[in-house]
């Protein structure tokens, strides 16, 4: 073992020099890059990065968060900076609590990590309004992301302030801080050709404004082919093994690796296998590559109204290795970090040369990085999507589709890329009632409190405009909420009652959604969706002769966030408004009428969200299922420390408040299209955002994150804004907690990369053999029970495993004798431990456990 033990020895002297680097502010480094990558002090690096949005968090989740990446294998932590949180009002700045980027580059270099910032400031990111703050579109003469003086000098007053924040407090690595990399700008080459011949300059500008901000360290631009130096262009996408840049003396680096896909209202969930994802890992760093970043390593919670889209859900879990909720997911997290410890073994060998390119055959590819010191580390990939068989350097390997082979010695296989190592893990969520969790022992009923929206205008500062109102110019997003209203007057004489007083109310919206009100009542409802938020609808009505009050209640679920000139994307009642005869067709056109028009609704300037308003209500008879209600409860935190969610089923949309703190807009009524899912997903052959979806034919999100630091172990206060109509006593609790552990490994699976050690195999003459592993994820559990054991064929998956045609008679004895009682435990899969079922064939060993 003394090879592999000197191996892991050098591993961890590298990773106490990048924690000395990020958290000593004495020790300045020297940072520049070559061809082959970014260079620390003279010595070039490989490494692997993960994003992290401090926003999407809280404080008290980042250091968990930041110590799960570095356990995972990576080395740097990737964050936008995202303005419109940070200047919500020009001039006003807000750095407190889930915005405190210095507390967040902090908690990271106190983890040992380093720290790449995407500044921008346009951030994409499913970010309401892609980062930029609203006030901005008013600016006089103002123009987004293009040759044009008032944007620049914005751009440049956020990004100066941003940069010297950091330099005050000594963050940049050339200050002996954490941060190694800046961006400017964000794929901005997707949509450069927009902005025609203004594109180049602004490009040439924002490359010298950043570099004239000397922080020391490399500054990027990802998607962008044509940036000047000395920015280093890079990749974003699910595959970037093909990217190249601009120029020879520029590494390969990819900013964003999308480990999964963003949820939007009224879509299915993407996920992405971890197969796929380690492949595309692989083939990057086998052809070149020397830094590569998740997107995202955690995607966290859309909280408050920060969603962008529009229509992207609460939940911005991503599918990414550490959920939502702040757990790893297991086997993704697992399988990337065997894949970045057998890359690391590389490390030496990939710094120290260029890539040599072989053919194996069709579809397979060698790639050797050799020194004349005596380093080499070869890749083996199939990019194809069936099972192939290679010689290389005169030995046979076994290549599964779609795969890489990584090997550190260029002979002996630490790791394939379609062969899992890592546990699965089960999640579950273990429900509460809300009778089990509110704060008192009475019926659940007194236990709630409520008060009534008021239909159309009821706040002082309304006003009247003839027309309809363009609603993000007219509201300025202050509130996803505009109110249209006006009275319209019909003579009872009028042939447009000839039928009785039934008519169709026509309505056209640039989105997102609307609720129409006639004479007070709730006559319809309509929505876009994340593919067209334009909106047309026909809703029957019942007029009156005489005055006839018609309130359109207009809203946003997050604003345009991509695109060219993506901010000029409108929302609101547009029109035509129309009132249609359904009798003789007699149109009255309401238009170009007087509107009266007010912006927000009249509990959120009461401050209702906090829940400490005086005004609430508590009667027996607690209203369901009516529009415009405000809901307030109050509720004991579950018991334990597991993360919690709330269940929102039997309401219909909203936003919801947790002791004043928004979780975000709920839509549980909103629900995927019923086909085109797949709970077992070929991870073979190139991945799409459509490939892989689960949760057809259900609500999009029903269940949102309350993150443990916003609760108290009683005298909580939940409030609900509910528009269309609900029953709050059907909503429960839940905590996020793993039900099983399983792992399926066979005798063909290379050992796990902490074992790989050829050298101590070749003189002792005993290989290492493949092993199964299971660990509990919290610290005070152990293995309670084995619910599955079987070596031999078995077949199925985690939760649903069974014997197959041979299975040994031995397996869930020798399974509970190694496991039972223990944190973790390691089996060797072989017929030394079970005995041989079936000769001849290759055998594997399934396991399903549980912790207590």
């Amino acid at each position: 073992m003394a090879a592999a033990g000197g191996k892991r020895f050098l591993l961890g002297l590298a990773l106490a020099l990048i924690g000395a680097l990020a958290a000593s502010s004495s020790l300045a480094a020297n940072l520049t890059y070559d061809h082959r990558a970014l260079v620390v002090d003279g010595k070039r690096r490989v490494l692997v990065s993960g994003s992290i949005h401090y926003p999407r968090s809280t404080p008290e989740m980042w250091p968990d968060l930041i110590q799960k990446s570095k356990d995972g294998g990576l080395d740097v932590i990737e964050t936008y900076v995202f303005w419109n949180i940070h200047e919500p009002v020009r001039n006003q700045f807000d750095f407190e609590g889930r915005k405190d980027l210095v507390k967040f580059v902090k908690t990271v270099a106190e983890a040992g990590l380093l720290v790449h910032l995407r500044i921008g400031p346009y951030v994409c990111a499913e970010w309401n309004y892609g980062g930029f703050p609203l006030w901005l579109h008013f600016i006089p003469g103002i123009q987004f992301r293009t040759d044009n003086g008032p944007f620049k000098t914005e751009m440049q007053r956020f990004t100066a302030k941003i940069v010297d924040m950091m330099k005050q407090e000594k963050l940049y690595a050339s200050q002996g801080g954490p941060i190694i990399l800046s961006q400017i700008e964000n794929e901005y080459g997707n949509v450069a050709s927009s902005f025609g011949a203004g594109a180049k300059p602004y490009i040439n500008w924002a490359a010298t404004m950043a570099t004239s901000l000397d922080t020391g360290v490399p500054w990027v631009m990802c998607q962008q082919a044509d940036a000047p130096d000395p920015i280093i262009n890079t990749c974003n996408g699910f595959y970037c093994d093909q990217f190249t840049p601009n120029s020879n003396a520029k590494p390969k680096m990819w900013t964003e690796n999308w480990s999964g896909w963003f949820l939007s209202f009224g879509g299915a969930a993407p996920y992405r296998p971890a197969e796929d994802l380690a492949f595309a890992v692989a083939r990057f760093f086998q052809r070149g590559g020397t830094l590569q970043n998740y997107y995202m390593y955690h995607g966290g919670t859309n909280f408050g109204r920060t969603s962008g889209g529009p229509f992207i859900a609460t939940s911005y879990d991503y599918d990414a290795p550490i959920d939502e909720y702040g757990l790893v997911r297991q086997p993704k997290w697992g399988h990337l970090r065997d894949v970045h410890k057998a890359i690391k073994l590389c490390e030496d060998a990939l710094i120290a040369t260029d890539p040599a390119y072989t053919s194996l055959g069709s579809n397979l590819e060698a790639t050797v990085y050799k020194t004349d010191a005596g380093l080499c580390a070869a890749f083996l990939a199939n990019l194809g999507t069936s099972d192939a068989t290679a010689t290389f350097n005169g030995k046979s390997y076994q290549l599964p589709g779609w795969s890489v082979s990584i090997l550190p010695d260029c002979k002996n296989v630490a790791l394939n890329t379609a062969k899992i190592n890592s546990m699965s893990m089960i999640p579950t969520f273990v429900y509460e009632s809300l009778s089990e969790v509110v704060d008192s022992s009475a019926t659940v009923n007194a236990d709630w409190s409520w008060i009534n929206e008021p239909v159309g205008i009821s706040k002082n500062d309304a006003f009247v405009k003839p027309g309809l109102l363009e609603q993000i110019n007219t509201t300025a997003d202050s509130s996803d909420y505009l109110w249209y209203s006006l009275s319209t007057n019909i003579p009872g004489d009028n042939p447009f009652l000839d039928d009785g007083s039934q008519g169709v109310l026509h309505i056209e919206s640039l989105g997102h959604a609307l609720h129409a009100f006639v004479n007070k009542k709730l006559a319809g409802s309509k929505a876009g969706n994340s593919g067209n938020s334009k909106i047309a609808v026909d809703i029957p009505v019942t007029l009156l002769p005489g005055k006839n009050t018609i309130d359109l209640l207009s809203l946003t679920v997050g604003l345009q966030n991509y695109g060219a000139f993506y901010d000029q994307t409108g929302a609101g009642i547009t029109g035509p408004v129309k009132l249609k005869s359904s009798a003789n067709g007699s149109i009255i056109d309401l238009s170009s009428q007087q509107w009266t028009y007010q912006i927000g609704l009249k509990g959120e300037d009461q401050g209702l969200p906090s829940g400490s308003s005086s005004m609430w209500i508590t009667q027996p008879s607690l209203p369901k299922n009516q529009p415009l209600t405000w809901y307030k409860t109050t509720f004991a935190a579950p018991a334990g420390d597991d993360p919690v969610a709330i269940d929102f089923s039997g309401m219909g949309k909203g936003e919801a408040w947790v002791n004043g703190q928004s979780i975000g807009r709920y839509w549980p009524t909103n629900v995927a299209p019923g086909s085109g899912c797949t709970d077992s997903c070929n991870y073979r052959g190139a991945y799409g955002s459509s490939k892989c979806l689960k949760n057809c034919g259900k609500p999009s999100q029903k269940l949102y994150h309350v993150p443990r630091s916003w609760l108290k172990p009683s005298g909580n206060i939940l409030v609900m804004f509910e528009e269309v109509g609900g029953d709050p006593t059907q909503i429960s609790f839940a905590t996020r907690q793993i039900q099983s552990l399983c792992s399926h490994v066979s005798e063909s699976h290379p050992s796990p990369v902490d074992m790989w050690n050829p050298e101590s195999e070749s003189k002792t003459g005993k290989a290492s053999r493949p092993t199964l592993s299971l660990e509990c994820p919290r610290p005070n559990q152990v293995i309670s029970s084995i619910k599955f054991a079987s070596f031999g064929t078995p077949q199925g998956t985690c939760g649903s495993f069974g014997h197959g045609k041979c299975s040994s008679k031995r397996a869930l004895a020798v399974v509970q004798k190694a496991c039972i009682g223990s944190k973790s435990c390691m089996v060797g899969v072989s017929i030394d431990a079970f005995g041989d079922p079936c000769k001849g064939v290759t055998k594997s060993l399934a396991v399903e456990a549980s912790c207590t």
